[in-house]
């Protein structure tokens, strides 16, 4: 059987299979033992653990789950709620001042999750009742929260990014440093739109009454010494990776550390709390790495089989224009997130397109700017927009799926406009890691 007919038939098994409510781990994993028994026997299958051991032979990875520990201490130890509060004292008196602490709080997140799962839910449970009850249009509150809360891929460090710098092979702190002006402004074209909107219908977003932000500035002050010493921990962490002080690896075990002994100054350490933290780090580690396993032994298999081959051919002909070629891949990565996660885009559409993209010229460093914005669409878009269910899970009950799924078109729209803008200038990503490190 020809590849061009192996290519079609492994597309429609892994659409059959994902229908059918089958996790990707198992379905790219289990069509990458099929594949490697059917067409080289049964001797061959430690070519699907050769694969797996040499991605986990990386020691950057360890970053990970250091990374997500830190993440799960911040959640557990309230400074979603501290930062929350020690800000919406100061826009609340704003048209939509409300909706703009809520995705600056996001932003300030993001610089100590690097994932968006559990700050999408924390601004859900904080921020979505607060906006609801001042009496904020739905879909405008719902809209900021799932795009907010997804802004913590777009913000250092990013486990997106780290995952996208082992698979090309390019370094993740440059990585980190490009994705930063793109995050950025992606975070100021939302509170530009909430504040275009709110202003020219006052009623979408009131302020806060003056007797609800009426504090003396001491008080006012004294709600950022909570938050101090999590912050400061977040920003020695990226200083450290920055300035070449610490690796990647090294630098998210101290934030690690950090995190727990801000929480323990807080006051919120207990070994319950580490016990939990532990558990949730182990969960979310575990549930990435399947999917890389998978994913992985599938691509390593279709490579033996001369399917990258194929693939970048069938690539270099669909246009003699880089920039078409460009528009496919970023329609394919579009339209996978509509159906599949970022880590199984990633590992089962990277070692096609990298090749290509590098012959063509592109950089990809900016490369993986462009995939990360390309994944900030994907959190959003039904029917699989996981940013819409982690909402779901924290809204309130009268806060339908559908009620959640419509609101995000508005922020899409501006997703959209800031990956063009990337697309079109890639310096915008570029003169940062080019002016740190030459």
């Amino acid at each position: 059987m020809d590849i061009g007919t192996l290519t079609l038939l492994i597309i429609g098994a892994m659409g059959l299979m994902l229908m059918l409510g089958v996790p990707l781990a198992f379905v790219s994993g289990s069509i990458a033992v099929v594949l490697t028994i059917t067409q080289f026997g049964w001797n061959a299958l430690f070519v699907v653990g050769s694969r797996t051991v040499e991605f986990l032979d990386s020691f950057a990875l360890i970053a990970v789950p250091m990374f997500v520990i830190m993440a799960s201490i911040m959640e557990k130890s309230g400074v979603a709620g501290d930062l929350y509060r020690a800000f919406h004292v100061w826009a609340g008196g704003l048209r939509g001042g409300i909706g703009v602490v809520t995705t600056f709080v996001a932003v300030l997140l993001g610089a100590t999750t690097g994932v968006i799962g559990g700050e999408i839910v924390l601004l859900g449970l904080i921020a979505l009742p607060q906006m609801l009850k001042l009496g904020y249009d739905k879909k405008l509150a719902i809209g900021t929260i799932t795009a907010g809360g997804s802004l913590g891929t777009m913000i250092p460090p990013s486990i997106i990014l780290i995952f996208y710098g082992l698979t090309a092979e390019v370094s993740i702190s440059h990585l980190f440093l490009a994705t930063l002006m793109p995050g950025l402004m992606l975070a100021s074209f939302y509170i530009a739109y909430i504040l275009i909107r709110c202003g020219l219908n006052p009623a979408m977003g009131p302020p806060l009454s003056a007797q609800e932000r009426d504090m003396p500035l001491p008080e006012k002050l004294k709600l950022f010494g909570g938050v101090a010493l999590p912050m400061l921990v977040a920003g020695g962490v990226l200083v450290s990776i920055y300035a070449g002080f610490a690796s990647i690896t090294e630098s998210a075990a101290l934030g690690a550390f950090g995190a727990a002994v801000a929480a323990w100054v807080r006051g919120r350490f207990s070994f319950e709390m580490l016990r939990d933290v532990l558990v949730q780090a182990l969960r979310t580690c575990g549930m990435v790495f399947w999917l890389v396993f998978g994913t992985n032994a599938l691509i390593g298999v279709y490579n033996l089989m001369g399917g990258i081959d194929f693939a970048r051919t069938t690539l270099g002909g669909i246009s003699d224009e880089p920039a078409v070629i460009l528009s496919v891949m970023i329609g394919v990565f579009v339209l996978l997130g509509f159906f599949i996660d970022w880590i199984g885009i990633l590992f089962l559409t990277m070692p096609v397109f990298l090749p290509v993209l590098t012959s063509l010229g592109y950089d990809p460093i900016w490369f993986g700017i462009v995939f990360n914005l390309s994944m900030q669409i994907a959190y959003l878009t039904p029917p699989f927009g996981p940013a819409c269910f982690y909402l779901k899970g924290a809204a309130p009950p009268e806060i339908r799926l559908q009620d959640i799924f419509a609101a995000q078109w508005p922020f899409i729209g501006i997703q959209i406009i800031a990956l063009i803008i990337v697309i079109l200038w890639p310096g915008l990503s570029l003169w940062l890691p080019e002016l740190v490190y030459g």
